[in-house]
Formats: C-alpha cells, structure tokens, sequence
C-alpha cells in the first residue's frame, strides 16, 4: 500500500511517499480502507516534532480518517467488513489501509460522506467536551470563540449556538468572520482592528463572556481572559499561533474566573464511556440537520504539502480533506 512516511521532524512537505506491507489486525483491531484523512493542526506538530507527546520516526501521521472496513480482528462485533465507518488511529490515517483499535472505529450511516465524516469526529468531539463536560455550559450564557473560522473554531460557534448560548466569534479578517456568522455567530469581532477586550464588554454591557473558547493563544489570550465575566470558565484548547500564553493568575482571581485545559484524546481514553455518549449526540444531531459540517477544502493525497499550508497558514476556513 501507499502511505505518506514521516521519516524525520520537520515541515510537512518534507512528506515521503513510500510502500508499506498491507497490515493485519489483530485481536481487537480493525482494518479500514481509507477514503478520505483530515488535517488537523495537533498533526502538524507531530510531524515537526513538538506535540506534546512525540512519536519517533518513521511513522505514518494522521489522526482522522474515514472509509470501508477491510477486515476485523477476533473479539470484534460492532463492525463488519464493507461497513462505512470514521476511524481514530493514534497514527496512520495517511495511508491506503490503516490499523485501528476497534473502540476507535465509528460506524456511521449512508448519507455522511466520507469527506464530512474524516473531519468530523476531533473538532466536534473536542467542542463538545469543552463544553459539556470542561465548562458545563448553560442555556442563555455568552460564549467568546476566538479562531471562530477554523477547524475546532467553527464547530464551537455551532455547538455553542445549538446549546442554547449567545455567540461571539473573533476571528482576523471579516471573510472569515462572515464564515462564522453563516455557522450561527450572533455577534464578530475582527481582532485584527478592533480590541477585543472592549469589544466583548460593549457586547455583553460590561458582563463579560461566560465561556471563552481559545485554540489560538498568544496575545490574544490575556485580552480574552480579561473579557470574561465573574464566575467566567477560560478554555484552553490550543496554540494555534505558535505561542503558549503566561496567564496572569491575578486576573483568575479577580473574576474568580477558572481556567481550564481540555484536551479531548486523553479526557476520551480515561472516559471512553462518556466519549461514546457524546460521540452518539453528535452523530444525532448532524443527522437531523442541526450539525452540518464544513469541509472547505478538499485536496489529493499528492498535494499534501499545499493541503498542510491552508492549515498551519492560518489559511483555513473550516476542515481540510485529503482524499486517495
């Protein structure tokens, strides 16, 4: 089979295409043909080498994929060869065939397309336990979403909205803030021009966010912890920017505001349980139409590199696909 081979850190384009044997699962382990593997930020860094858990080369990258169920190992009933189905690989979606434990293997129905169910599963699932079970999100609070046009960022806007809260989406250009306006944003802010923390207390009559959702960091984060209100839960989902904030803890103390890491891999391996529940919900609300997933960007395998930039970029608006 082909697959794209990490053979030392670095940039993405530094990509290999190589032949791998063809794996075969074993107890508990499910093999799935890939048709399509979405880019998430995390697979950038661990292909550079500065996730926080490293892999060492060589390694097939890629976290996200979806396609048909090749075979099934022992132990195995939920799922049978032919079925459609989105797999969670800790490594391997980038690949014709990859190797999955069977918990991590999603079955899902015909009207999904391969394309909106390789990228649905990270970003919904880490929103959602952001929200759910991170900040415990009430009906008729304020949310803060800053990055609102990219990949987890958009999935917030709309989750935020479906629950029943009032939605500030900030992101740096007002294309992208239109973007987050059509997912359900009440309200914009364009970072690039405005000051956030203002803009925010003009927003809420001084109040503040309930909940700020943060996959950018950098600079940004102090601004939006000091827009939060009393009582205000700052979630911490990532470092898009490349640069991981020092949050003043007097600013925590002042709001008696918490700030909170959500990390969905993890919280979902120490709960697989509960990861499930939420998984079915999210699955339940894209098929009643109250979920649409927003893959904006669709790429062959072979323009990896091109695939990789929209993403690291900054570029992207929504989810990036690679099909093979």
């Amino acid at each position: 089979m082909r697959a794209l081979i990490c053979n030392e850190y670095g940039p993405a384009d530094t990509l290999d295409f190589e032949d791998r044997k063809i794996p075969t699962p074993g107890k508990g382990e499910v093999t799935v043909d890939v048709r399509a593997a979405a880019i998430n930020f995390p697979d950038a860094l661990v292909i550079a080498g500065k996730y926080q858990v490293k892999t060492p080369p060589p390694f097939i990258p890629g976290s996200e994929c979806a396609g048909l169920v090749r075979e099934v190992g022992e132990g195995v009933n939920h799922v049978k060869p032919g079925d459609r189905v989105i797999a969670l690989p800790e490594g391997g979606a980038y690949a014709e065939v990859c190797c999955v434990p069977a918990m991590r293997v999603i079955p899902i129905g015909p009207k999904m397309s391969f394309t909106d169910a390789a990228g649905f599963t990270i970003t919904y699932g880490t929103s959602y336990h952001a929200f759910k079970q991170s900040a415990r999100l009430a009906e008729g609070e304020t949310v803060l979403v800053l990055g609102a046009a990219g990949g987890v960022g958009i999935t917030a806007v709309e989750l935020a909205k479906v629950m029943g809260a009032r939605v500030i989406a900030a992101a740096s250009t007002d294309e992208k803030l239109a973007f987050a306006r059509a997912a359900g944003a009440d309200e914009t802010i364009n970072y690039s021009s405005e000051n956030l923390k203002e803009r925010v207390k003009e927003l809420t009559d001084g109040a503040g966010a309930d909940v700020v959702y943060d996959p950018v960091g950098g600079t940004l984060a102090i601004e939006a912890l000091k827009a939060t209100a009393w009582h205000g839960r700052y979630l911490v989902i990532g470092f898009a920017s490349g640069d991981i904030p020092n949050l003043p803890a007097n600013l925590a103390l002042l709001k008696e505001a918490s700030i909170v890491g959500v990390w969905w891999g993890t919280w979902l391996a120490k709960d697989p349980k509960a990861g499930q529940e939420n998984m079915m919900e999210l699955l339940q609300m894209a098929g009643s139409g109250k979920l649409k997933p927003r893959v904006t960007e669709v790429f062959a395998i072979e323009d990896y590199a091109d695939a990789f930039a929209q993403v690291t970029e900054r570029r992207a608006k929504g989810k990036v696909i690679m099909k093979l």
